[in-house]
Parts: structure tokens; C-alpha cells; sequence
């Protein structure tokens, strides 16, 4: 177990410990910290605190970080929409709302879950928690992946991202009406200092670069595709927050006043790589789910 310690700061002061603690601590949510809490891991001027406890100017927050457990990792009967297969990969239309890969917070009913009971051997490269997974797509973005059946597979689809040769194409929709047909954005991605559960364009963050095109423009809407040549965390919905146009239903990184969906409108729409094995290439394209087009729909009728 670790043990961490914070003082209150002034743009602190009344806030919920449970959200201070979530964006102090990376990659931790409100719930796990709410756990902490319940376990009595967690002190405030060494006094156990409710998670509802509004913090003070100066407190001291004394906090143990418990060690992760395991992951049981179990295979699960979950479809899968399956657009192409060989003995080597494999690749899928991931549906809005399922994680890639299973954590902390989501240890069943992931991708990865699916996949250990569709197939019988997956890549072991990114170690046993994420058998196959040569990239990822966050939970609320539907769309292509390719996944790996063996280490060889794994090496040459990873080499093929690292050097900017796979293609991958989203659709997306944002807010506000973008005036030009096509636009380039190249701006660093990092851990965001002043939210450390978000990823945001800083000076010493790694190098992203997002291409984008109008395909239809709405009266405060604009629906756009997007090719990436960068994969960083959050990239697309990073980069369009960033030039102001923030992806409609992103609870993260847009507005409050939004469409009413559960979560950002993006969708993977086409992927395409070299076969690590045949060396044919590999291109596959696919619809977006019935949602987005009933957004598109929603606005054509309500402008």
C-alpha cells in the first residue's frame, strides 16, 4: 500500500473530496475513491470523512492507495460483430457503450471478455490483461478494430501504427458550423495539469496530428470525418475541443448543453493496414450505428 498526502488549495476549498481526490489521483474514478472511503483509507486532518465531506482551505488529506487486485479475467458468451477473420487476426465492429479492455472499474463485459471466448489463442504482447488488443477506441465510440491472434500478428500491426501506415477514419459530430471544407490540426497531446483525469493539448505533451473534412453542416452542428495519423488517448476529442468545436455529447471534453446522447458522437468508420503475414492490404469500412443516424436525422428535421 502507498500512502499520499495533499493540502487544500484556495480553487479547492468546498469541494467534494471524492472529486478532489478523482483529479488528484490519474486514472482513478469518484467510485474507487468513494471505496477508499468506505474502507476507511482516507483521512482529513486524521479524521475518517464521508465522501460527500466539502473540503477546506488547508486540510490535510492523508490517503492510502491499496494494491490492485488480479484481474480474473473469464471468458464471456458476448456477440461480437465480426467483419473479417483469418487464423492470424481478426477484426470487429465494437459497439457504443463496451469497454476495450477490463480494469478497475469494468472487469466484466468488455471486449476483451468477448474475445477470450470466441477465440482460442490471443496475442500475449500488452501482457495478460489485454490479450489481443493492438489499439483501442474509448467506450463510448463505436467502430473497427483489429485484433491479434498471435505474437507475430501483434509485432506487425504494432509496427505498422508506430510508423503512421494504418488508416483509420472516424465520423463525428460537433458543435458549432466549422466555415472551411478541410483542416489540419497539429498540436502536442498530454496529462491536462489542472485535470488530471483528462488529456489536453500541452507544450511538453507527444506529438498528434488530426485531419479533418466537412461532410455536412447544421445551423449549430456540424458533422465531420476525420483521419488520424497519431494515435494518442483521446486524440479526436481532444483536437476539437482545442479548435472549439467539441464533440456533441462528450462528457469530458464539451459542453453541458448538448444533444441528448449517452456519451460522444465519434465512430471508427474505416480501418485499413497491410496483413502482417500475406502482406495484402486490408481495408474495411462500416456504417454508423443506428443512433448517430438518428442524430443526423435530428438535425436535418430541427434546422
Amino acid at each position: 500500500m502507498t500512502e499520499q498526502q495533499h493540502i487544500v488549495t484556495d480553487a479547492e476549498n468546498k469541494m467534494r473530496i471524492d472529486k478532489l481526490l478523482a483529479e488528484v489521483n490519474a486514472d482513478v474514478s469518484r467510485s474507487q475513491v468513494q471505496s477508499w472511503i468506505g474502507d476507511n483509507l482516507v483521512f482529513v486532518n486524521g479524521q475518517n470523512v464521508k465522501g460527500n465531506y466539502k473540503c477546506r482551505l488547508h486540510d490535510q488529506i492523508t490517503w492510502t492507495i491499496p494494491e490492485p487486485k488480479p484481474l480474473q479475467l473469464t471468458p464471456e458468451n458476448i456477440p461480437l460483430s465480426i467483419v473479417y477473420e483469418d487464423s492470424h487476426l481478426l477484426v470487429v465492429d465494437k459497439p457504443k457503450g463496451m469497454v476495450v479492455h477490463p480494469s478497475a472499474g469494468h472487469q466484466s463485459g468488455t471486449l476483451v471478455n468477448a474475445l477470450m471466448y470466441h477465440c482460442d489463442d490471443l496475442s500475449g504482447i500488452n501482457g495478460v490483461e489485454r490479450p489481443g488488443i493492438v489499439h483501442r477506441i474509448d467506450k463510448d465510440t463505436s467502430g473497427l478494430l483489429v485484433v491479434a491472434k498471435n505474437d507475430s500478428a501483434h509485432s506487425g500491426l504494432a509496427e505498422q501504427l508506430a510508423s503512421k501506415d494504418v488508416e483509420r477514419k472516424y465520423e463525428a459530430i460537433v458543435h458549432g458550423v466549422i466555415d472551411h471544407e478541410t483542416g489540419m490540426i497539429d498540436a502536442p497531446i498530454g496529462r491536462d495539469p489542472s485535470h488530471r483525469q483528462r488529456m489536453g493539448v500541452v507544450d511538453n505533451g507527444k506529438s498528434a496530428v488530426t485531419h479533418f473534412r466537412v461532410l455536412k453542416r447544421f445551423a449549430n452542428f456540424t458533422h465531420i470525418e476525420c483521419q488520424l495519423e497519431t494515435g494518442r488517448t483521446h486524440q479526436i476529442r481532444v483536437h476539437m475541443r482545442y479548435i472549439d468545436f467539441p464533440l456533441a455529447g462528450d462528457p469530458k471534453y464539451g459542453p453541458r448543453k448538448t444533444l441528448e446522447i449517452d456519451g460522444q458522437a465519434l465512430h471508427a468508420k474505416s480501418l485499413g493496414f497491410t496483413h502482417p503475414d500475406t502482406n495484402e492490404w486490408m481495408h474495411y469500412e462500416v456504417g454508423a450505428p443506428e443512433y448517430f443516424q438518428q442524430l443526423l436525422d435530428q438535425l436535418e428535421k430541427m434546422y
